[in-house]
């Protein structure tokens, strides 16, 4: 598969977890389980801009060093999802979220147009 194509994939499971963030809105959905398919969403949307750049995405979870690889200012509040990849699935809690799920939905919205935007461009011809 062409870059463009690995990186279509990506986005499909990022719409993925979107939707399943969707329906945890509510705020007794537990910070913990939501944050984490938060900042899975996070990871995959780095990961494609990775691909795009005809490079092998490292098996990581650090969004700090995803973004390095991807040449993106990560914005500051996707970046504090980052205890949420392990820490927050193993360590007793409670583990609070950066801001409001509303507000973390429409930043990572935003992170997957740009994405989406640069898969258009790469498959283009």
């Amino acid at each position: 598969m062409s870059p463009a194509e690995d990186a279509a994939l990506l986005l499909m499971l990022v719409r993925r977890h979107l939707l399943t963030l969707s329906f945890g809105l509510d705020p007794s959905c537990p910070a913990e389980d939501w944050g984490f398919t938060a900042q899975q969403a996070v990871e995959k949307l780095l990961k494609t801009l990775i691909v795009l750049r005809d490079q092998r995405p490292p098996r990581s979870h650090e969004l700090a060093d995803l973004a390095a690889l991807a040449e993106l200012a990560l914005d500051p509040l996707l970046l504090k999802l980052q205890p949420f990849a392990v820490e927050a699935r193993y360590e007793e809690g409670p583990f609070a979220l950066p801001a409001e799920r509303t507000v973390l939905m429409g930043r990572l919205e935003a992170l997957l147009a740009h994405c989406e935007a640069a898969v258009a461009r790469a498959a283009r011809p």
